[in-house]
């Protein structure tokens, strides 16, 4: 967070949006819309996708922009949270704006906000002030395309705002925000559901097939035409490897896609769902983006990155980073650690925030086996200056109160921990919190991570 450009650094920007913006999550739509009509509604000026879900947005989101750039549209990505900078959070054709642009676009919101009564006494929420910026700077780059993900939920979620959405994306759906979203999985699928827009094709994962008639009835409410992977879509022959994924994807539909040996550049058998959706998507589009050719797809598919997503970041040992945090994102990481790594000695560095279900994603953890069938070994870490990070101490205390298998050791210092993990270990996973991978990328890779074949780590 210290780039800076003309003297403004994203520090900077930070301090004037938290000036302003009330504190903490408000989930609600009146007050950023005010702010958008006040901005000239921005978000109208651009055709997008609208991307919910609990875990994969991200990766689906970076796959389906990375295809819009390769047929040649000049594209918005915007995503939350950030991993290293809040630039990350707007991507223009897959290139972060300078601190200056995000602080005049800011300003323009300030002053909008100033400006009307009703918002100076009841302030927008830190997200919607920079969504509504993010959505401005968009319209000011004369974007032809946005892929959106929503922060949280959907429903009432500032990006649900957007104007022209040409598809509505649903990723897998879990368990977690329970305070904010319900304590059922039917309500919280209902929350990303209800983002559908009438007379426009939705597409979900449908990874949970219980709730694919829920996702049916929210479309049949908006009359939005609805599509699921394993429905409409069929994926085979599919092969994960450190590099990325292979498989085959066919349409059921007479002229849909159909491709032979499609290519990911991102790995984890996870992401061959996350393609198959991203795919499913881009079908639905063809006939307005004429661009979207098939050497289009396959290029942006294979070019696609995420940082901090089963991340390889340096070799000798093998260092991943991995930021899923919530259960279903730790199942998955555990799953593709086992098909990965599985005949290798693996060693875990884990950081986790206080109000994370920790104990359970502990259990999940404790589950796996390297290559001498017991669980790997376990440093337990935080993340330095942050008070909501839960203590290394007591992170590792309690790994030891349940019984972990293999050895148990806890670091105030993030780098000790990965230091000490590499000395033992064929692969060093970096998993848990995001806040953690934020901290612990760049200082890995300025420390020189190469791939075995000597080529710079993908960014």
């Amino acid at each position: 967070m210290t780039e800076s450009f003309d003297g403004i650094s994203f520090d900077d920007v930070e301090k004037l949006v938290a000036r302003y913006a009330s504190p903490g999550i408000r989930p609600g739509l009146e007050r950023a819309e005010r702010l958008l009509s006040l901005l000239g509604d921005p978000q109208r000026a651009y055709p997008s996708v609208h991307v919910v879900g609990t875990n994969g947005k991200g990766s689906t989101c970076a796959m389906l922009d990375s295809v819009f750039r390769a047929a040649g549209y000049r594209t918005a990505l915007y995503t939350s949270p950030h991993l290293e900078s809040p630039g990350e959070r707007l991507l223009i054709d897959g290139k972060p704006l300078t601190p200056a642009r995000w602080m005049a676009a800011v300003e323009k919101t300030v002053a909008a906000l100033e400006s009307d009564p009703a918002l100076r006494s009841d302030p927008p929420s830190y997200f919607e002030l920079v969504t509504a910026a993010a959505f401005l700077l968009a319209k000011e780059e004369r974007v032809e395309f946005a892929v959106v993900e929503a922060g949280l939920g959907g429903r009432l979620d500032a990006t649900n705002l957007l104007g022209d959405v040409a598809c509505s994306v649903v990723c897998s759906i879990s368990m977690d925000h329970t305070e904010y979203l319900g304590d059922a999985l039917e309500k919280i699928a209902g929350e990303k559901f209800a983002v559908a827009r009438p007379a426009k094709p939705a597409c979900y994962l449908g990874d949970a097939p219980g709730l694919i008639p829920l996702f049916e009835e929210f479309c049949a409410r908006v009359n939005a035409v609805p599509f699921v992977v394993g429905r409409d879509a069929v994926v085979g022959a599919a092969t994960v490897t450190e590099t990325g994924c292979v498989f085959d994807f066919s349409m059921f539909s007479a002229g849909g896609l159909n491709l032979s040996g499609v290519r990911t550049g991102l790995t984890g058998r996870y992401q061959v769902s996350n393609a198959a959706l991203a795919l499913l998507t881009l079908s639905r589009l063809t006939e307005r983006f004429g661009r979207l050719t098939e050497p289009a797809i396959r290029a942006g598919l294979l070019s696609a990155r995420w940082p901090g997503r089963l991340e390889i970041v340096s070799r000798a040992p093998t260092v991943v980073l991995d930021g899923g945090h919530n259960l279903d994102g730790v199942t998955k990481l555990v799953e593709s650690l086992a098909e990965l790594w599985g005949d290798r000695r693996i060693g875990l560095v884990y950081g986790v925030m206080k109000d994370k279900d920790y104990p359970a994603c502990l259990e999940i953890l404790n589950g796996l086996r390297g290559s001498n069938g017991e669980a790997p070994s376990f440093c337990a870490t935080q993340v330095p200056g942050m008070e909501r990070s839960l203590a290394a101490d007591v992170l590792a205390e309690r790994a030891r109160q349940m019984k972990w298998t293999g050895a148990v050791e806890g670091y105030e210092n993030p780098l000790d921990a990965i230091e000490r993990a590499s000395g033992e270990n064929d692969v060093v996973v970096v998993c848990g919190s995001l806040y953690l991978i934020g901290w612990v990328r760049p200082k890995l890779l300025a420390a020189g991570g190469v791939l075995a074949d000597g080529e710079n780590v993908p960014r």
